[in-house]
C-alpha cells in the first residue's frame, strides 16, 4: 500500500472521531519579557518531526477551525481533521504537511505538542495522482451497495478534496 492510500485510510478513520465538548478560556495579556517563539514538538507514531523546536507561528486545521498559533496562546487541545499543518519557522521559511488527523495541545508554557497519525511534505504528493484517486472514490461513494461502503468512500472524497485543494493554492 504506497503512502497516499495509507494516508486516506488513516485520515478517514480519524475522521470519524467526534469531537468533544471543550472550556473555552480567553487570552490575558502575555507577562513582560515572555518569548515571542513557540516552542513545536511534531511527532508521529514511527517518526518526529520537530523536536521542541522554536519556530515563529503554526497553523493547523481543527475540527473547530483553522487556527493559527503563536507563542503565549490560550492553552487548549484540538482535534486535527485531514489538512495542512504550516510551519512558519522564520519569515523566510514554511514547511508545509499534510496530516490525516490527530491532536494539537496548546500548552501555557509557549509550547505546541502535536500529534498525527501520518503526516508528509507536502511537496510529496502527486496532483495527478490524487485527481485520479478522488474520483475513483467518488465512483465508490455513488455505487456502493452498503451504507459502511458509501460513508467510507465519502470520507476519502473528503480527504481527497482537502488535498486537491491544498496542492491547487
Amino acid at each position: 500500500m504506497n503512502f497516499l492510500s495509507r494516508t486516506v485510510r488513516t485520515a478517514s478513520a480519524a475522521f470519524r472521531i467526534k469531537a468533544c465538548t471543550s472550556v473555552r478560556y480567553y487570552a490575558n495579556e502575555a507577562p513582560a519579557g515572555l518569548s515571542d517563539r513557540l516552542r513545536l514538538s511534531f511527532a508521529l507514531p514511527h517518526q518526529t518531526i520537530y523536536a521542541n523546536a522554536e519556530v515563529q507561528q503554526v497553523n493547523i486545521a481543527s475540527t473547530a477551525g483553522d487556527m493559527g498559533i503563536l507563542a503565549n496562546h490560550v492553552p487548549s487541545i484540538e482535534q486535527l481533521k485531514p489538512g495542512i499543518v504550516e510551519i512558519l519557522e522564520n519569515p523566510t521559511t514554511i514547511k508545509r504537511y499534510f496530516a490525516s488527523g490527530g491532536f494539537a495541545m496548546i500548552n501555557p508554557n509557549s509550547s505546541l505538542d502535536i500529534n498525527a497519525i501520518e503526516a508528509f511534505p507536502l511537496e510529496d504528493f502527486s496532483l495527478e495522482a490524487i485527481r485520479t484517486n478522488l474520483a475513483e472514490a467518488q465512483r465508490i461513494a455513488s455505487t456502493a451497495s452498503t451504507e459502511e461502503e458509501k460513508a467510507e468512500a465519502r470520507i476519502e472524497v473528503e480527504v481527497y478534496e482537502a488535498l486537491q485543494s491544498a496542492l491547487s493554492k
